[in-house]
């Protein structure tokens, strides 16, 4: 049976202008295609009137219906590629994920993924959770790095799910970033959502949506880099590189919410060089603290910064010490 994505959503000040199409698949992450049939078909309305896949939004308008979801792809297929594995036992798996390793199949998504490589290493997990994300309870990005945890059997993936779903675990992220904040430490707290301009991108710039909350410290500072500890009270998609980026400090090398050509304002050509090197943004889970789903006893496990974040701290550390 088809799944219906709703959508019950006022329209902000940065949805002024958008058309009705792609504004409904900003919103709840489909393409432009499924979201115009939505609308031709009378599923989606304007103040409750139906509209064209054209029409141009006004701030205030109110926009409600729902857009069936996009169909999912088959099971995940096992690949026989090696993981850092940090924890396990019959209950649970902890691993330390590499970057460009996607967490499980889906849209954008290419290459292998945890999921797969986690059902190749244990092939009881394919039956635990969803098929098409086996025994996954959290996510990270394809380019974030650091320590997950996975559920290895059905009564682990509910109760880490449930404790996922009620931010009860802890989740602490290394974060290097343009400039310098003003104070040592802070809190972020916004809600987010999908950007109606570009529905692969998020946005704490509006005026409903998810609640996202980040608190953050300052450990080092640079000339033109800053070394953050940031603690999640919540998960939202990209929620810290959004975060760090709308408040004015965007994750070096990040290559969706940075920066574009500010690499040649640097003046240390150690620091511009390995800047330009990265390939992807500078952020690490550094440590995730759970409940053990079957023992109740309260774990934290810990995965120290990968070489390239290591490599481009050197070159910050050079450059300072040579000025």
């Amino acid at each position: 049976m088809e799944k219906d994505l709703p959508i019950d959503m006022l329209v902000s000040g940065e949805g002024e202008g958008i058309r009705l199409d792609a504004f409904v698949a900003g919103a709840i992450g489909v393409g432009r295609g499924p979201a115009a049939r939505a609308v031709e078909q009378g599923r989606i309305r304007v103040d409750g009137l139906a509209r064209k896949p054209s029409f141009r939004l006004k701030q205030g308008m109110r926009v409600q219906g729902a857009c069936p979801a996009p169909r999912q792809a088959g099971p995940v297929e096992p690949v026989g590629i090696p993981l850092e594995v940090l924890y396990e036992d019959e209950w649970i798996v902890v691993v330390n994920k590499p970057a460009g390793m996607s967490v499980h199949p889906g849209a954008g998504a290419s290459g292998p993924t945890l999921a797969g490589a986690l059902i190749a290493r244990y092939p009881e997990m394919a039956l635990v959770g969803d098929p098409e994300r086996p025994g996954i309870v959290h996510r990270l990005d394809k380019l974030t790095t650091g320590v997950m945890v996975a559920a290895r059997n059905a009564h682990a993936h509910a109760v880490l799910s449930r404790a996922f779903k009620a931010h009860e675990h802890t989740r602490i992220y290394l974060a290097l970033c343009w400039g310098s904040p003003g104070k040592d430490s802070g809190t972020i707290e916004t809600f987010m959502q999908r950007n109606p301009k570009d529905r692969t991108r998020m946005t704490s710039r509006a005026k409903e949506g998810r609640r996202a909350v980040t608190h953050w410290e300052v450990l080092k500072r640079w000339r033109d880099f800053a070394l953050l500890r940031l603690k999640l009270e919540t998960g939202r998609t990209h929620q810290i590189r959004v975060h760090l980026a709308e408040s004015g400090h965007p994750v070096a090398g990040d290559p969706v919410y940075g920066p574009r050509r500010r690499a040649r304002t640097i003046p240390d050509p150690r620091v511009r060089s390995a800047l330009e090197a990265l390939s992807r943004q500078m952020l690490h889970a550094s440590l995730l603290g759970i409940r053990h789903p079957a023992t109740g006893e309260y774990l934290e496990f810990t995965s120290e910064p990968p070489e390239d974040m290591r490599a481009f701290m050197s070159a910050l550390d050079a450059a300072q010490e040579g000025s």
